[in-house]
C-alpha cells in the first residue's frame, strides 16, 4: 500500500499533488482514495470487535457464583420509583418471581423494556411476578431518572433502585439486562438472557419465555442457562 509523504493533499478536484507540484494521474488519485477509505473501514471494524470482545469478556464473569438450584439471596430495602421500600417477601404470593437486572442509559435494556411490559401482562395472571432493580450509580441511572423513564413507557412492574449495588454483587449480575427466575421455594430456576436477539424481530429462542412456561407445567426449562448480554454493570 503506497504511504503518502509529508505535504502530500488531496484537493477539491480529487488530485494528489505533493508539495513541490508534481501532480498523480486521476486513476491513481482514485486507487489512493480507495486504499485510505479501505484502511479506515478495517480499523473501524477492528475497534469494533474489540469492543464486542470486552463487552461479551465483561458479561462472562459474574461478580458471584449461584447456580441453578441454589436458593435466591433475600433482599429487603430497595426503593422503588413508587418511592416503597421493596424486598423479595413481598413477592411471597408469586409462583415464580423474574428479577431483571437493567437500567436507563444502556441501549440493550432499553431494546428489552417492550418486552418485559408485555411478558408482565402475559403472565400476570399465571402468578408471575416481574421485578426490574437497577444498581448502576451514573447519573442517567439515577432514582429520580428511573421515575421519568419508568413513567415514560408504561412499566407494569416494579422499577428499584440498589444504590449499595448489594442486589447486583450477591446475584452475580454482570450485564444490563440480566434475568433470574426464582421458582416457588425461592431458588434460581432460570438465569441468563432473555432471548437471543437484542432485535426483537430477529428472536429465534425465548429463553425466558420457554423457561416460564415449561416452569408453570410442573418442568425444568428446556435450558436453564444461558449466556446474558448487553452493558457491563458498572460498579463503584
Amino acid at each position: 500500500m503506497t504511504i503518502p509523504t509529508p505535504g502530500i493533499r488531496l484537493d477539491w478536484r480529487f488530485r494528489l499533488q505533493s508539495a513541490c507540484g508534481v501532480e498523480r494521474r486521476p486513476w491513481q488519485n482514485r486507487v489512493f482514495q480507495v486504499e485510505e477509505l479501505l484502511m479506515a473501514g478495517k480499523l473501524r471494524l477492528a475497534l469494533l470487535m474489540v469492543a464486542v470482545a470486552l463487552a461479551s469478556a465483561a458479561c462472562s464473569y459474574p461478580v458471584a457464583a449461584l447456580d441453578i438450584g441454589e436458593a435466591a439471596p433475600d433482599w429487603s430495602g430497595a426503593v422503588g420509583v413508587d418511592d416503597k421500600q421493596h424486598g423479595l417477601s413481598d413477592y411471597a404470593d408469586a409462583k415464580l418471581v423474574v428479577l431483571v437486572f437493567t437500567c436507563n442509559h444502556c441501549p440493550v435494556a432499553k431494546a428489552y423494556e417492550e418486552r418485559l411490559i408485555a411478558l408482565q401482562d402475559d403472565y400476570k395472571a399465571k402468578g408471575v411476578q416481574v421485578v426490574a432493580v437497577n444498581v448502576n450509580n451514573l447519573p442517567a441511572d439515577r432514582l429520580d431518572k428511573m421515575k421519568e423513564r419508568a413513567a415514560a413507557k408504561g412499566f407494569n412492574f416494579p422499577y428499584l433502585y440498589d444504590a449499595t449495588q448489594k442486589m447486583g454483587r450477591d446475584y452475580g449480575a454482570t450485564c444490563t439486562p440480566h434475568a433470574f427466575v426464582l421458582g416457588k421455594a425461592r431458588k434460581i430456576v432460570y438465569m441468563g438472557a432473555i432471548d437471543d436477539s437484542m432485535n426483537a424481530d430477529k428472536v429465534k429462542k425465548d429463553y425466558l419465555r420457554d423457561a416460564l412456561d415449561a416452569l408453570l407445567d410442573g418442568k425444568d426449562p428446556p435450558e436453564a442457562k444461558t449466556r446474558q448480554f448487553g452493558c457491563s454493570i458498572k460498579w463503584d
